[in-house]
């Protein structure tokens, strides 16, 4: 992993169209690639992120690169041990490779304790799966079809 420093600053309503503006670059090109009106964060209005930021369950997180804000991510979280979930994750597309997303994770799990997660991500992206089974996740076998292009995978950890 790269050596650079990384940290998580918890999101306000404040940043609600600064993470929708992000969301919608980071998600555009899987959105021209898989066509998916259904799901995909690109085409998400900014209400249903002023949404999510207003659930007391959601922690939404800026990545933040030197202090530079390069994505964000979501963590639903309702205690009691209940099961976590990420979603989404996202990355700025000029700062992707390097091994923030990983980081981030990682973060997020020292924040929010390392067992009982759930996510899920495109099983057509090789990537993304890579990164996640990399980070200790593994596949539940659960998919759903999204459209003719896209199916999700869901993973637990």
């Amino acid at each position: 992993m790269n050596n650079f420093d990384i940290c998580l600053v918890r999101a306000s309503l404040a940043d609600a169209k600064k993470i929708w503006n992000m969301q919608k670059e980071a998600f555009a090109e899987l959105f021209e690639k898989y066509q998916d009106f259904e799901t995909s964060p690109a085409v998400e209005p900014l209400e249903k992120t002023i949404f999510r930021l207003k659930q007391p369950e959601t922690y939404f997180y800026m990545i933040q690169l030197d202090k530079q804000t390069v994505g964000a991510v979501r963590v639903v979280d309702s205690g009691n041990n209940n099961r976590k979930r990420i979603s989404p994750i996202f990355i700025l597309p000029k700062f992707r490779n390097m091994g923030i997303a990983q980081k981030a994770i990682i973060l997020a799990e020292k924040i929010h304790g390392s067992k009982n997660w759930e996510l899920d991500t495109i099983i057509q992206e090789k990537g993304n799966c890579h990164l996640y089974e990399k980070m200790g996740y593994r596949t539940t076998e659960k998919t759903k079809i999204i459209n003719d292009k896209l199916t999700l995978v869901f993973y637990q950890k």
